[in-house]
């Protein structure tokens, strides 16, 4: 069984590459709202500190001021807790990013259920429903630091807004060094024939260790990683979940218009097939260990084990 080697955070990844890219692309700006030792935005200020710009707690006006400096022709980035840049800040994204689709760099920095104990409101897992919804907006979540690195080079290039979801914890690398991120594209980590689970973000790594043990018991998944949730490849999640014909996704996520709803969207409409949706329920979370979080909530690599198997059981 294959067992995934140690990485960095997310937002340290992400800290160290947009000051590794601003090296060389000057239209590079940070603003950050009163969270950079946090998010990881400090690495940039101490590097460029005259590109980059401390809102503090005023997450409306930052994403304005972000707005203004796109039809300038500078990039910025905007970082901040998920749950101020998509649930505080919505208004502005709507009015003056996504509606005359200005390039700004949304980074929802310690997305999902593990908030490192900064306790109910700050914990933000229906990020992804919101920001897919709305129009012209691009959604990512990267599941290590390796495809956080190279998403990043991608969505710097590419023209428009984009909301990209970075997790707190120190999490394991899937990605081999070499794996280069395409926009848009899913990505096949394991094959299988018996069910085909999508997963996203962090939750991957924890659906490629639940698989490995499913193997284990002689059940042979087909794992897809989604790291581009909108716009979604439907083709190839066709492909995919026709592959095997039952069809499961998992995501760190409430399972409400998250990508298990982004799935069933596509397969609804195109090749309906037997589906489960698992995630966070409809709920509100709460501070604790990781762990203990993970396990209550039903989305540790264990609890997406059983999922597959009790789903797997009640099809054949």
């Amino acid at each position: 069984m294959t067992t995934l080697a140690p990485g960095k955070a997310l937002r340290v990844a992400f800290g160290e590459t947009i000051t590794e890219l601003a090296a060389t692309n000057d239209r590079i700006v940070v603003l950050d709202g009163d969270t950079g030792s946090s998010t990881r935005t400090d690495i940039f200020e101490k590097a460029y500190p005259d590109r980059f710009f401390q809102m503090g707690i005023t997450e409306m006006n930052m994403l304005g001021m972000a707005a203004g400096m796109a039809t300038l022709g500078l990039i910025p980035i905007v970082s901040t807790f998920s749950c101020f840049i998509v649930s505080r800040a919505h208004d502005s994204i709507r009015v003056l990013i996504a509606q005359p689709n200005a390039n700004v760099k949304m980074m929802g920095g310690y997305a999902g259920l593990l908030a490192g104990m900064t306790g109910k409101t700050h914990l933000m897992f229906d990020d992804v429903s919101i920001m897919r919804a709305m129009a012209h907006m691009t959604v990512v979540a990267p599941v290590d630091e390796v495809e956080t690195r190279t998403a990043l080079e991608a969505i710097i290039e590419y023209e428009g807004p984009v909301y990209f979801r970075l997790t707190r914890p120190n999490t394991p690398i899937l990605m081999d060094e070499d794996y280069k991120f395409e926009l848009g594209k899913l990505v096949t980590v394991r094959e299988g024939s018996d069910l085909t689970l999508f997963a996203t973000g962090t939750q991957t790594a924890r659906a490629f260790e639940a698989s490995e043990k499913l193997a284990a018991d002689g059940i042979d998944v087909h794992l897809v990683h989604v790291p581009t949730i909108k716009p979604l490849d439907v083709d190839a999640v066709v492909a995919a979940a026709e592959k095997t014909g039952l069809v499961m996704t998992s995501e760190e996520h409430t399972i409400v218009g998250g990508l298990g709803g982004a799935i069933a969207e596509a397969l609804a409409e195109n090749s309906p097939l037997p589906m489960k949706r698992h995630g966070l329920q409809d709920v509100f979370g709460e501070s604790g260990p990781n762990d203990a979080l993970l396990d209550k909530y039903g989305i540790s690599a264990p609890h997406v084990e059983s999922a597959v198997k009790g789903f797997l059981a009640a099809h054949r």
